[in-house]
């Protein structure tokens, strides 16, 4: 994410085309030879640079409509990142140069490509791609104002600044900002805004309402075995997330978790380094101890002082006494034909309102399924006899009961078999359940928006929700074979 070298050429009908300004970052350069290796192509001399970048951009030889440098059908340029062919000693293409032309500027840098450049990446995928467009649209602000022709004197006076602007923006060949437009005529040192460091990947401050955002999403992953002499696992994972977007001096800022009156206290609770101050009873709660009442219940408070960039403010485990949707999965063979029986139950605890809601039924080491002659109570049943793969998809909501059936049976005696998988032999198999809940959380916790403390002049708007949803979440057939662990799962 940083740029090798940047040109400021002076190109005017009538007049010398000259650089007025060149800078090469010789930190970045090195890197990109490391990186290059013996594919590695060396930044020739200013006047090559010029030539072969005004043959480009077609500004050179006028009186040539074709050149085969830059004509040939063969040669497909990819704007706005061009390709400069080097045919001195040690020869090859510089790539990707980018430039921008207004009035009697043109204004270029080549991006440093941390990838491999064969095959050559897609621009979207270069970051110092869009930090390079975005300082060289800056510097163009900065040198030529709201018009497209200041005055000689005023663009002389800009250009000498550049040193000293480029290394509050650019120090090193990695953009951190823009220059500010409308600068003074004279020398100064421009002041980063706030006391916090710009990171390398942000090309310019917020602009913008002031708003501060926090996600709390509790992800539950489940083992259900259907059998007495196996035990049911689950468990649930949070996560906090932050961002703040605000001009300026970033604030301080209190994000308070609560929990309903009878929830489990949080446990292997870790915070971002950003927290300022927090109670020692927060972090010794643990999952691996048992558990006891006096265990801190919340609420749970955070002060901190955010980064630039979207973070993790904290994460936490928690015990929940059931699982949001209880399963029972049974499968009987006879000779080539499965009888399938399904009940899946969504617990009263849980908000009977989903973003989405499926039950994936594999099945492995067969032959294609030919015949497919199941029943739900609810929700559509899609198959894919190829994949061997019944996708039950339950929709936003159960019924007034809670639960939904499958009945049926299937049978294989397709020409060739279906996937595979070393684990699922025989009747050992499971169904998958992929699901998200808006709004809602299996331990209870929330952020309430009206107890986030933002001290800040800017009064942000205050955006708060959070989200229940699946992750590994297996309901194994209880009339065969299952993985069981006897320990406590592990996020």
């Amino acid at each position: 994410m940083s740029l090798r070298a940047l040109w400021i050429i002076s190109h005017e009908k009538g007049e010398n085309v000259s650089i007025r300004f060149s800078r090469r970052f010789p930190t970045v350069e090195h890197r990109a030879k490391s990186l290059a290796g013996s594919s590695y192509v060396a930044i020739p001399e200013e006047i090559t640079v010029l030539q072969l970048l005004l043959t480009e951009l077609g500004l050179s030889d006028s009186n040539k409509s074709y050149v085969a440098l830059r004509d040939d059908c063969l040669y497909r340029p990819r704007s706005p990142a061009l390709e400069l062919r080097v045919d001195a000693p040690g020869k090859g293409t510089l790539w990707p140069v980018l430039a921008i032309s207004q009035g009697p500027l043109i204004l270029a840098c080549l991006a440093l490509v941390d990838v491999p450049s064969e095959p050559r990446p897609p621009l979207a995928s270069l970051m110092s791609v869009s930090q390079g467009l975005t300082l060289l649209s800056g510097l163009q602000t900065f040198l030529l104002g709201s018009g497209s022709k200041p005055d000689n004197e005023g663009l002389v006076s800009r250009l000498s600044m550049l040193p000293t602007v480029l290394l509050q923006v650019c120090p090193l060949g990695t953009p951190l900002d823009v220059p500010v437009a409308g600068a003074p005529a004279t020398p100064t040192v421009l002041a980063p805004a706030g006391n916090q460091k710009q990171p390398a990947w942000k090309t310019g401050l917020y602009r913008g309402r002031a708003v501060v955002n926090i996600s709390l999403v509790e992800t539950v992953r489940s083992m259900q075995y259907g059998n007495q002499s196996r035990q049911d696992l689950w468990d649930v994972y949070g996560t906090v997330t932050c961002k703040c977007e605000v001009e300026g001096l970033l604030p301080n800022v209190t994000v308070t978790l609560s929990l309903p009156p009878n929830g489990s206290p949080l446990q292997d609770i870790l915070v971002h380094p950003c927290v300022t101050s927090l109670d020692s009873s927060i972090l010794t709660s643990s999952s691996v101890d048992n558990a006891d009442g006096s265990a801190f219940s919340g609420p749970y408070k955070f002060p901190f002082s955010p980064p630039l960039e979207p973070f993790r403010l904290c994460s936490y485990t928690s015990q929940v006494p059931v699982p949001p949707i209880l399963g029972s999965y049974q499968l009987q063979e006879e000779e080539n034909q499965l009888h399938v029986s399904v009940a899946l139950k969504l617990h009263e605890s849980v908000k009977n309102s989903f973003e989405y809601c499926e039950a994936h039924l594999p099945f492995f080491n067969r032959d294609q399924m030919s015949v497919v002659d199941v029943k739900v109570s609810a929700g559509q049943l899609d198959v894919s006899k190829e994949k061997n793969l019944l996708v039950w998809a339950l929709g936003q909501k159960f019924p007034k009961s809670r639960e939904v059936t499958m009945e049926g049976k299937i049978l294989f005696s397709g020409p060739s078999p279906g996937p595979s998988d070393p684990l699922c032999t025989q009747l050992t198999a499971y169904i998958k359940l992929y699901f998200k809940v808006p709004d809602t959380t299996l331990s209870g916790c929330c952020v309430d928006q009206h107890s986030v403390q933002v001290y800040s002049s800017a009064k942000p708007r205050i955006v708060t929700s959070r989200e229940l949803q699946s992750k590994e979440y297996f309901i194994w057939n209880s009339t065969g074979t299952a993985p069981v662990s006897s320990g406590q799962m592990m996020m």
